[in-house]
């Protein structure tokens, strides 16, 4: 059969059309069918793509007809899916680029211009999985203890001020002391007993001004770690801005510049592609467990494995069967309380209760438009939580918005708004007539969403705000457990009077005493954290204040959350409210409060009050916060500020006022609370906006140590033979220009002998270095110490590595062997080894290799190298009951054949103790799903059948795997340079 496919007048190029600009474009609606525009726009952009991509070889007339008739071919015909570009983190990144190198050599060896081997997909890799951190700072607190209370040192009395509130100060002061937070007051000096000795350090945290706790300037650790990057991942790297320069349609983000799903999101997100001339539909398929959170800006993409993301690059569709799309209609009016995270989350709890494993989930409906763009790129990044493929949202207005914000220009949303109205994949959610048709429809009312607080004692117990006052009064008659606290009814109504700085409080069960808003984990949202700024604001001027014994503090998860809260002008009303900002790390949450004032601590004790903490945090556990705070909250952020300012969580928001102003007028939550619409157009206008500004201003000055890296400027890549990390794999060895005749399998041995549900995880090496390992025998050859070993995903781009980890998993059973362990027997010596070495010995004496498996061999999570550390190792064909689909086509990828036993026959039934020898012959014209004949040395045989679904993946394996096609179709249609490529071997650097 020929490389690929005749190229013939594109049989759909009578749906070309132009837009106003000259932009031409596949313009479906010229199908004239139907059935179009009652499929959803998920399917549509599928659709779209096996159109433009209908070549008759990968992508046939018959897969786009497939998909028109979705309604009826769903969950039964397979299709093939072009995505427009491939998204790569550095640890999958690698092996793809060392074997697009190695290719690249490959072709030159026979005369051919390796500057012709490039991905065929655009690719962005981003460099984001390198950093570690090998130089910090500790945050220093004035808490001289994790849980507050007593201090440690009893000659010193514990600090009565709060973070947010530093006591008048004498002495010396940090202005001349190295890491001077550079604070104008630093001249005054502290107290000489307003701090502890005994501090309590909190690891990996920005150092604090001992004095404000202002996070101090150190840049020197950050540049630390990035030199410690660089000499750790020096070759890598060096790689990777060699790639960088020598590949078209590869894209190289460097390191520093953000991590892989945010520069997908705020730099690489284009919703159409724009190439010679053709706009279609941006979609992509990523290495990355984040690359759903495209989908909630209407651009199609999930996450792939590495070897699959790698034929993506080379050309290869991915194979998918056609889903099922559950239709998501939101409903109802979000309540006015409920923050992005209420939403997120209760849409998540409804999905996750639905069954929708492996489906498409569209979301449609009136209540779709209520959802800003981060609150949609939330939700679709939790598909794995209710494990969806995608959570697509079409292109709305809301999207065009957030592109208007961003990195596009007035024409750039022009024209995509025009192509996407154009081809029907625009919506307008109010309108029910374009509501497509679904396999079914979830509906979930958002107004059903109300907001929840978690607590007093545990995480998982959720009460609505709306039912708070009641639960904590049930807590409090309730016998001590996990809710309750047993307050006899007559000690309930207790008041217990006490002095703060002259004035005299209250407090009773409930009161709230700890008041910390945190940014971090599950309130990252900016949304969130600028609902409780605008409600801090309108607090301050409607008169209201937090009464001042209340411990309230405010730990931006970042830098930038302190950025966004000052640029939208809500920082000084947090500060007039005694939420300052105390640092960047964990505090509350860790039990790093600062002591309570020691007459709050009394009146406590004295009543055996049940006072209460307010975080929004995600850990608060009895006594957690201050061994004397016993009911401790989880709430948003806005919550917190609304308790503090209350003073107690026995408050019932909607009958109930917060505090008076000063005329005496009642100010309720509803009167402060802002309103979503307000909530978002600020966070377009300051956070979006200043983050897209923040990521283009790095990416195009680059990063100073990027651009000091030296890389050689040459078509093929120098390889260092002493290297162990960057390493030629042989995949390309003895690559003959003409296809070779099917090689049938003679007299082969078992190297395994495996059960069911053999994983990825036991096929594919992950996690450290064992150093009893046959990898680590192999570092060690290098002269590397147990402590340089890394991971096997830091050396992915090293074969000897890869290989050698391969089926080196301790969970590993092989029957040959009795017990757990990376170990099999070698049959003809009759030894127990390694599977490295066993393989070793197989190979040095010219004999094939199969494996025996059970049923769902190699389920689990894909990874790059679970088909070709078997090939590596000399593995020609797996016989097992039955495959995971993904493996399957991996090995068939690999040039490794999947053979399946027959209906009702396995290596038990057949009596084989896999110690025999094996044979399948091959006939010299292999069709998909041929049935072969294996042959034992005892003298018996059985029936299995090849598994190759299409002639693909027959053209694949006669050539030896996907690798090797592609090299010689290189090869075979190049022209030949004038002076031999071979020979244009670069200097090494």
């Amino acid at each position: 059969m020929a490389l690929s496919a005749t190229i013939k007048e594109h049989p759909y190029a009578h749906l070309i059309d132009t837009l106003k600009d000259g932009i031409k474009f596949y313009n479906l609606c010229k199908l004239d069918d139907p059935r179009y525009d009652k499929l959803p726009l998920s399917v549509r952009i599928l659709l779209e793509a096996a159109i433009r991509n209908c070549d008759g070889f990968y992508t046939k007339e018959e897969d786009v007809q497939n998909i028109l008739d979705w309604q009826r071919q769903q969950q039964k015909a397979e299709v093939p899916f072009s995505p427009a570009r491939v998204l790569l983190q550095d640890f999958t990144g690698i092996p793809a680029m060392v074997d697009l190198a190695a290719m690249r050599d490959a072709v030159a060896k026979h005369g051919v211009d390796p500057d012709l081997v490039n991905p065929k997909c655009p690719t962005d890799l981003i460099v984001d999985h390198s950093l570690q951190i090998d130089y910090s700072k500790c945050a220093i607190q004035n808490a001289p203890n994790p849980g507050g209370g007593d201090s440690s040192n009893p000659s010193q009395p514990p600090s009565r001020s709060t973070p947010g509130r530093p006591p008048s100060r004498g002495g010396s002061h940090c202005g001349g002391q190295r890491g001077s937070c550079s604070k104008a007051a630093c001249s005054d000096p502290p107290a000489s007993s307003g701090r502890p000795t005994s501090v309590q350090q909190i690891e990996n945290t920005p150092l604090l001004c001992p004095f404000h706790l202002q996070p101090v300037s150190e840049v020197e650790t950050a540049l630390k770690n990035q030199e410690m990057e660089l000499q750790r991942n020096k070759q890598r790297l060096q790689f990777f801005k060699w790639c960088s320069k020598a590949f078209k349609n590869v894209n190289v983000v460097p390191p520093d510049v953000g991590t892989v799903h945010q520069v997908n999101l705020e730099n690489l997100s284009r919703v159409v592609q724009v190439s010679d001339g053709l706009i279609y539909p941006d979609s992509v398929v990523g290495t990355d467990s984040h690359t759903t959170m495209i989908n909630g800006l209407g651009i199609l993409g999930w996450g792939v494995g590495g070897i699959e993301s790698e034929a993506v690059m080379l050309g290869q569709p991915v194979s998918l069967t056609l889903p099922q799309v559950v239709g998501c209609k939101l409903v109802g009016s979000i309540n006015p309380l409920a923050t992005s995270i209420d939403i997120v989350l209760g849409i998540t709890k409804h999905l996750r209760q639905a069954g929708i494993s492996g489906k498409f989930v569209e979301f449609f409906g009136p209540g779709v438009s209520q959802l800003s763009a981060p609150d949609r790129t939330t939700i679709a990044n939790m598909c794995p939580e209710y494990n969806a493929t995608i959570s697509f949202f079409p292109v709305d207005h809301v999207t065009l918005k957030h592109f208007k914000k961003t990195n596009f220009t007035d024409e750039k949303l022009e024209l995509l708004e025009s192509y996407m109205k154009a081809v029907n994949l625009f919506r307008s959610y109010e309108e029910s007539s374009e509501d497509p048709e679904f396999s079914e429809v979830i509906e979930i009312n958002l107004s059903s969403m109300v907001p929840h607080v978690s607590g007093p004692k545990r995480p998982q117990d959720r009460v609505a705000v709306s039912n708070m006052k009641a639960d904590f009064q049930s807590c409090l008659n309730e016998k001590v457990g996990f809710k309750g606290f047993h307050i006899s009814k007559e000690k309930q109504d207790i008041r217990v009077p006490f002095l703060h700085c002259g004035q005299e409080y209250q407090l009773a069960h409930g009161s709230v005493v700890i008041a910390a808003v945190i940014s971090c984990t599950n309130n990252c949202n900016p949304s969130v954290m600028l609902t409780a700024g605008l409600m801090a604001k309108k607090a301050v001027e409607a008169g209201l204040v937090v009464k001042p014994y209340i411990q309230t503090s405010l730990a931006p998860g970042s830098g930038m959350v302190t950025h966004y809260l000052n640029a939208s002008g809500v920082l000084p009303y947090f500060n007039q409210l005694g939420f300052e900002v105390i640092g960047y790390g964990c505090a509350t949450c860790v039990g790093n409060t600062a002591p309570l004032p020691e007459a709050v601590v009394d009146a406590i004790k004295k009543g055996d009050l049940v006072a209460c903490g307010v975080l929004s945090g995600n850990r608060h556990f009895e006594g957690r916060l201050c061994d004397c705070v016993r009911a401790n909250y989880l709430a948003s952020p806005p919550l917190v500020v609304a308790y503090a300012i209350a003073g107690t969580v026995g408050i019932d928001f909607e009958k109930e006022p917060l505090g008076s102003t000063s005329e005496g007028k009642e100010v309720y939550l509803r009167d402060i609370w802002p309103s979503r619409e307000e909530v978002q157009q600020i966070e377009e206008d300051t956070v979006i906006s200043s983050i897209f500004k923040d990521l283009r201003r790095r990416m195009e000055k680059g990063n100073t140590f990027w651009n000091k890296i030296e890389c050689p400027d040459s078509v093929v890549f120098p390889w260092d033979h002493k290297s162990t990390y960057i390493r030629s794999p042989p995949f390309f060895s003895k690559l003959s220009k003409d296809v070779p005749a099917p090689q049938s399998i003679e007299n082969a041995h078992a190297l395994l002998f495996l059960g069911d549900k053999v994983t990825t995880d036991h096929i594919s090496p992950a996690g450290s270095i064992a150093r009893v390992s046959a990898a680590a025998k192999y570092l060690q050859s290098k002269r590397l110490t147990p402590r340089e070993f890394n991971s096997y995903g830091a050396r992915r781009g090293n074969d000897a590595v890869m290989t050698r980890g391969t089926f080196a998993s301790i969970k590993l059973h092989n029957r040959f062997i009795g017990k757990p362990g990376p170990k099999t027997l070698h049959i003809p010596s009759g030894q127990t080894l390694d599977v490295f070495e066993a393989a070793d010995r197989y190979q040095r004496d010219g004999t094939p290799l199969i494996i025996l498996a059970g049923k769902d061999y190699g389920s689990g999570n894909s990874r790059d190298w679970v088909a070709k550390g078997p090939y590596l190792l000399g593995v020609r064909a797996v016989i097992a009951e039955s495959f995971e689909k993904l493996h399957k086509n991996q090995l068939v990828g690999m040039g490794i054949m999947p053979l399946q036993f027959s209906p009702g026959q396995n290596a038990d039934t057949l009596e084989l103790s896999g110690k025999e020898r094996f044979s399948v012959a091959l006939p010299e014209s292999l069709s998909p799903r041929q049935q072969l004949t294996v042959k034992t040395s005892k003298g018996t045989s059985f029936c299995v059948t090849a598994l190759f679904d299409s002639e693909v993946d027959v053209i694949f394996f006669q050539h030896g795997g996907l690798l090797r096609y592609v090299a010689r179709t290189v090869v075979e249609s190049s022209p030949r340079p004038g002076p031999d490529a071979a020979q244009q071997q670069p200097s090494s650097f």
